[in-house]
């Protein structure tokens, strides 16, 4: 059997919860993605670091990777920024080092929090907002004031946490509310799970959405992307999303595959089959009956997950099983918790 990465012309693997934690690379990445024939891109929604330090950092944990194999949320920001607003205009920047990049990458004139506040009078035509962890409550207040005065409004992203080597940190999302809260209107948001970051991707590959695989760890993110933008997807159980969440997810976050970590990658992938009575993977086989497991043969714990999981979307979605019921029997099979 080929291995699951093989069905697939191109990869666009997520960073944080997959590749590494903070500065730390999580257990068998690197090898991993080494190993892997198609070509990666990396595809992060964190838009504090231009495209060459994130770059930096993969080749520091051992990846062979460059500047143009990293996509970042401030490029696709820029991106979208250029649909609405002519090559020249001048665009308030609001984030780490990659959101002025981004900017100054796609011929915008950009211009600081700084530059706005010593003249509130500059005309500023676009506002893109993203993830830095210098950010201020004043640095906010510039983006609201331009926004209000008719600003085109991108959001790198809307992730509300962001997950670090100390734990979980607020995230651009976070920022991003607090301008909400002062402006009468939504931003377009440029990064996952809106598909203009992962289109940005697949046009770097120079491929079609259909052959290309997305690799994350965030239901809400990573594979509610894929799920958008009509890419199949890996959940890999070493980041944010479980196999409790994954159980009681909607349709539009539902991974087609489920790995324990990036290894799954070049072995063949066990699906699930089942005749609606009994769900089978590999070595598992079971089945809900009076709201408990019934359980024929127990197998490895990812293919207990996979079977499990697929009996516990059937059930949810015919409404043969509460949300609740649901996580509760997928808590006994989650041993990624």
């Amino acid at each position: 059997m080929s291995a699951l990465v093989d069905a697939y012309a191109g990869v666009v693997c997520d960073l944080d919860g997959v590749v590494y934690r903070g500065p730390t690379a999580v257990d068998h990445a690197v090898a991993a993605l080494s190993s892997v024939q198609a070509r990666v891109v990396y595809a992060t929604n964190n838009a504090s670091r231009p495209p060459q330090e994130v770059a930096a950092h993969l080749t520091d944990l051992g990846l062979s990777v460059t500047g143009n194999d990293v996509v970042t949320s401030s490029q696709a920001g820029a991106g979208e920024l250029a649909k609405h607003l002519p090559s020249g205009a001048t665009v308030l920047g609001v984030g780490g080092p990659g959101v002025r990049e981004a900017l100054q990458h796609s011929g915008f004139r950009v211009l600081s929090a700084d530059d706005t506040r010593d003249d509130p009078t500059a005309r500023v035509g676009g506002v893109l907002q993203g993830y830095g962890t210098t950010v201020t409550a004043s640095d906010l207040a510039e983006a609201a004031y331009a926004i209000t005065a008719g600003a085109v409004w991108v959001a790198t992203n809307t992730d509300r946490t962001l997950p670090t080597h100390r734990g979980t940190a607020p995230g651009n999302g976070s920022l991003v509310a607090a301008v909400r809260m002062a402006v009468t209107r939504d931003p377009i948001v440029a990064g996952k799970p809106e598909a203009p970051l992962y289109r940005m991707c697949a046009d770097r590959l120079g491929l079609p959405a259909r052959e290309v695989l997305a690799v994350g760890d965030r239901l809400d993110t990573d594979i509610a992307g894929a799920v958008t933008t009509g890419m199949d997807s890996v959940l890999v159980l070493t980041g944010v999303d479980s196999v409790t969440s994954t159980a009681v997810a909607p349709v539009s976050m539902r991974p087609t595959f489920v790995v324990e970590d990036l290894r799954a990658l070049g072995e063949a992938y066990v699906g699930v089959e089942t005749d609606f009575t009994w769900w089978t993977c590999g070595g598992d086989r079971r089945r809900v009956v009076d709201g408990r497991w019934d359980v024929a043969a127990a197998g490895a714990p990812i293919e207990a997950a996979r079977a499990g999981l697929a009996c516990l979307h059937e059930g949810v979605d015919h409404g043969e099983l509460t949300q609740e019921q649901a996580r509760a029997l997928a808590r006994q099979l989650d041993v990624w918790q």
